[in-house]
């Protein structure tokens, strides 16, 4: 027993650590000071590698009322609209009437008061999982190709499907090789959790113990000892119970669901995926059954400031339309595309995407519905993925590049950064790209909200968008008459300038070459509200000015 608990411990520090995030909590005060609101710091005033939004109320916005209420979308998997961090900010639509089960705006969606779940069917169900979009590929393709030995026996008009074909296959066959493993790890480690906590806790003469209890053990036997400093450095990585539960959850749904052929909860809305003009389905339900992405999402942009309570938001004079099109797996093209058509008809100003995905078979949708809002001057923030890609190689989906191969104007792509500006300042899971990433902002360890009144400590490009959101937003409540062109060159034009700054590409090992901050977007910076606000006063200053003079 000792000798096979001894030889398991030293295999499983080889390959298995914990590196979590921090539990919800009732109140923000539980979690370390200085991850609190530091996306409002500056970098100069306060060495944090913030956004500048606390100098820019502190210095630019004290005596001055906003002229403008922006309204954000958040296309996301749902919003706890009553959390108590977001009271009035949560958009409603006054052309219809609550609860009477009428469309009273006659745009086909019945009580669509504070936005539209389009995960969902009019009996109230939702969906929560979802396969991945080369999932749902390849149970597309696999009945017409899967006995098809090359391509010397396809059709010249299906070369370029059986090509995507095999591509999707390959993706499904790893993932599925890498889950199966991971959760062959997950039970080896559990089972070696026992075997050593067994240890300890016969040692103990208890039934349960705390990491104090492991400090105290010191006169002990070789493998009570070993026993002790394994489970010390767990703790220490940040390993719980809680967590373990976590990722086993996550892996058997990654295998049942997510990657799982034959899962298919599309089923309950019944519509066709590849006809955009099927556009009347799902139902009011904006929160859904897992809004705890959609919600620090929104606390990140607009929670209220100084009220005591909870976070400070970037943006005080937002209202959110939630649009829950995103669930835990990949979305559907045709989601977003109508999400995004009811944000820019229902007078959305800002539109936030925190999710992706590798693949877009129906992208002309979402191609349609960018240009949409590009021509009714709405802008669209989207998060570059967590990947640790480079995507000018690799594409994350939705983008700015149309299938014909223009952009456009109207489209932020948004990096992640740490706390701190050295070799680490681009978070470690950020993607990257000097063409396709326009600009980074705070997306590591971010204190937000989450659902039921609870905080949450966050980390992804999923939260360094809404930063970008949050202070165009902020931006724009300040001065309307910038377009959505105007104010993303405002945005791209005032950043906190990073460019010479040396540091390590994510993905990378620790000891590798630094590379030049420029390296990783088109800008090189931070995102900056005071110095955005500074140039939108001069921009709008000299506009007026012109204008007197005719």
């Amino acid at each position: 027993m000792k000798n096979r608990v001894l030889v398991n411990l030293l295999l499983l520090n080889v390959f298995f650590s914990f590196s979590v995030l921090a539990q919800s909590q009732s109140s923000v005060n539980a979690f370390p000071k200085k991850n609190i609101n530091w996306y409002n710091a500056d970098l100069k005033e306060d060495k944090i590698a913030g956004a500048s939004v606390n100098k820019a109320y502190n210095l630019l916005l004290k005596d001055k009322k906003t002229r403008k209420t922006v309204i954000v979308a958040i296309i996301d998997s749902g919003v706890d609209i009553d959390h108590e961090d977001l009271k009035g900010r949560i958009w409603v639509n006054e052309k219809e009437i609550p609860g009477n089960g009428i469309d009273d705006d006659g745009n086909g969606y019945v009580d669509d008061i504070h936005g539209w779940g389009f995960l969902g069917n009019d009996k109230g169900k939702n969906i929560e999982t979802e396969t991945y979009e080369f999932v749902r590929m390849l149970r597309k393709y696999d009945p017409v190709f899967k006995n098809i030995q090359s391509e010397a026996d396809v059709p010249a008009d299906q070369v370029n499907d059986y090509s995507l074909y095999l591509k999707v296959k390959a993706k499904h066959e790893a993932e599925v090789e890498e889950q199966t493993k991971l959760n062959e790890t997950l039970k080896k480690f559990e089972k070696i959790l026992t075997d050593v906590e067994k240890v300890v806790l016969k040692h103990l003469g208890t039934s349960t113990y705390t990491v104090d209890d492991l400090k105290e053990i010191t006169n002990a036997n070789r493998s009570v000892l070993y026993a002790r400093d394994w489970l010390l450095d767990r703790y220490k990585q940040g390993f719980s119970r809680e967590e373990l539960e976590s990722m086993k959850k996550r892996t058997e749904t990654q295998l049942k669901e997510n990657l799982n052929l034959s899962y298919n909860p599309r089923e309950i809305i019944g519509d066709d995926i590849e006809n955009i003009n099927d556009s009347i389905y799902g139902n009011n339900d904006v929160k859904g059954p897992r809004a705890d992405h959609g919600t620090p999402v929104s606390g990140v942009i607009g929670a209220i400031r100084g009220n005591g309570t909870g976070i400070d938001g970037i943006a005080e004079d937002v209202r959110f339309m939630v649009l829950r099109a995103v669930p835990n797996g990949d979305e559907y093209d045709k989601d977003i595309a109508l999400a995004i058509r009811y944000a820019v008809n229902n007078g959305a100003n800002v539109i936030n995407m925190s999710f992706g995905k590798e693949f877009s078979p129906q992208k002309k949708f979402v191609d349609d519905a960018i240009r949409y809002a590009e021509e009714r001057n709405v802008l669209l923030v989207h998060a570059a993925g967590n990947s640790a890609y480079d995507i000018d190689e690799i594409i994350h989906y939705p983008s700015r590049v149309c299938n014909d191969g223009n952009s456009v104007g109207n489209w932020l792509e948004v990096g992640a950064n740490s706390i701190k500006a050295n070799k680490k300042l681009c978070a470690s899971f950020s993607n990257y790209g000097k063409k396709n990433v326009a600009l980074f902002a705070p997306g590591e360890e971010i204190v937000s909200l989450t659902e039921g009144n609870l905080y949450a400590m966050v980390s992804g490009t999923s939260f360094a968008g809404p930063v970008v959101s949050g202070v165009a937003a902020l931006v724009w409540s300040y001065y309307p008459e910038l377009t959505a062109v105007e104010l993303r060159n405002i945005l791209l034009n005032t950043c906190t300038n990073l460019n010479k700054k040396k540091v390590l590409i994510p993905g990378g090992k620790p000891d590798a070459a630094k590379v030049p901050f420029s390296n990783l977007s088109s800008t090189g910076g931070i995102v900056n509200a005071y110095q955005a606000l500074l140039m939108a006063e001069k921009i709008v200053s000299e506009k007026k000015s012109a204008n007197a003079e005719y």
